[in-house]
C-alpha cells in the first residue's frame, strides 16, 4: 500500500517540487493543504497535478480525523496547530532556524538581523504537548559577512531542499535519518553546508 503524506503551507511551499520527485519513484500520495484558497501551493499543486485542499483553519480537526496520512509536513503554515489537532496524526515542522534559538515566526530574518554567523534548518515533530516536540535533523548554513538576505534565504531554500526530502523518506520507511544520505548526494560542486548552488 503506498505512503499518503500531506504538505501545509498559508502561501507557498518551499519544498513541495523536490519532496514530489524525491518520493515520486515510490508512489508516494501527496495532498496539498492550505488555510488561504489563493495560495502557492495549492497553485502548484494543480498545475502538478497532486490533491489540493482549501482548509480553513477551524476545520483542521475534523479532516484530520477522517483522513489517514502517513506524515504531515509543515511548510510555511501561519497558525498555531491546536493540541486536539496534533493528536490526529504525525506532524512534522520544518523551522528555518537552528532551535532553540529563534523560535516563532520570521526566524529567517530575525536570524539574519541579529548578527549570528551560523544559522540553519531544523526538522522536528510537532507533539500536543509543545515542550516536548523532538527534534529528528538539524543542519547549518554559515552566514559569511558580504551576504546579504537574499542570498542567506537563497542557502537556507536550497539545503532545505536537499535535507526534507531525505527526512520525509527516512520516516516513512520508519529508518532513523542518516545524515550520510545527505553528504552523499552527488552535486555539480560542493555545497560545504551552503546549498543555494546545490542542484538536488
Amino acid at each position: 500500500m503506498s505512503k499518503k503524506i500531506a504538505i501545509m503551507s498559508t502561501g507557498e511551499s518551499v519544498v513541495l517540487d523536490s519532496v514530489y520527485k524525491f518520493l515520486k519513484q515510490d508512489g508516494v500520495e501527496i495532498t496539498c493543504i492550505s488555510d488561504y484558497l489563493n495560495s502557492g501551493i495549492l497553485k502548484a499543486a494543480k498545475l502538478m497535478g497532486l490533491n489540493e485542499k482549501y482548509l480553513p483553519y477551524e476545520q483542521n480537526t475534523e479532516y484530520f480525523s477522517s483522513e489517514n496520512f502517513d506524515l504531515i509536513l509543515i511548510d510555511g503554515y501561519e497558525k498555531e496547530l491546536s493540541e486536539e489537532t496534533l493528536t490526529l496524526g504525525k506532524f512534522v515542522d520544518i523551522h528555518q532556524s537552528l532551535l532553540p534559538s529563534f523560535k516563532g515566526h520570521d526566524a529567517l530574518r530575525r536570524a539574519f538581523v541579529s548578527g549570528v554567523k551560523v544559522s540553519g534548518v531544523t526538522i522536528s515533530y510537532i507533539s500536543s504537548d509543545k515542550s516536548e516536540s523532538a527534534i529528528i535533523a538539524q543542519y547549518p548554513v554559515l552566514i559569511n559577512n558580504t551576504d546579504h538576505f537574499d542570498d542567506f534565504q537563497k542557502n537556507i531554500n536550497g539545503l532545505e531542499k536537499v535535507l526534507v526530502p531525505r527526512v520525509v523518506k527516512s520516516i516513512l520507511d520508519d529508518t532513523v535519518f542518516d545524515y550520510n544520505d545527505l553528504f552523499n548526494v552527488s552535486c555539480g560542486s560542493s555545497c560545504g553546508g551552503n546549498c543555494g548552488n546545490c542542484s538536488h
